[in-house]
């Protein structure tokens, strides 16, 4: 699925608009480095990245700010939690997937298992329940640090 940045900062800005809130070039450009970061991240880890990619400097609260409004917006979700660690991704364009997260190293592996989401809804429908959204992590230890010996 290819996804249109501009498509996504139009679509932002009514999404502001709706709620009264400041659009600005800050919060517009940190879509685009958000989308071309290319993989899950910490906030934190992102904030330190930004820094690195540009020379305007931009607020870590404008940061954090940004990515709850982009989660509001349902542009990034929250995909793993991990101890006292958040996760998240950017999903715009993404089909659905769901995370094997390494505890060891912390690679995360997307997979998507038609099997898995036939159960899911087999079961919804058993208990005659309306699902909304639904992530699935399975924790373990990837075939690397299994070789390894990490563990």
């Amino acid at each position: 699925m290819s996804v249109n940045l501009n498509d996504i900062k139009r679509e932002f800005t009514k999404f502001l608009k709706r709620r009264n809130m400041k659009i600005t070039q800050s919060r517009l450009n940190l879509i685009d480095l958000i989308a071309s970061y290319g993989k899950h991240f910490e906030v934190e880890e992102l904030v330190n990245w930004i820094a690195t990619q540009t020379d305007r400097s931009v607020s870590r609260s404008t940061i954090y700010r940004t990515i709850k409004l982009l989660q509001e917006f349902g542009v990034i979700k929250e995909v793993i939690k991990l101890s006292n660690r958040t996760i998240y991704e950017f999903v715009a364009g993404k089909a659905h997937h769901d995370h094997l997260v390494c505890v060891e190293c912390g690679k995360i592996i997307e997979f998507v298992n038609e099997d898995i989401e036939k159960l899911q809804d087999e079961v919804c429908e058993e208990y005659d329940f309306q699902p909304m959204h639904h992530r699935l992590e399975i924790f373990g230890v990837c075939s690397e640090c299994n070789k390894s010996g990490v563990t």
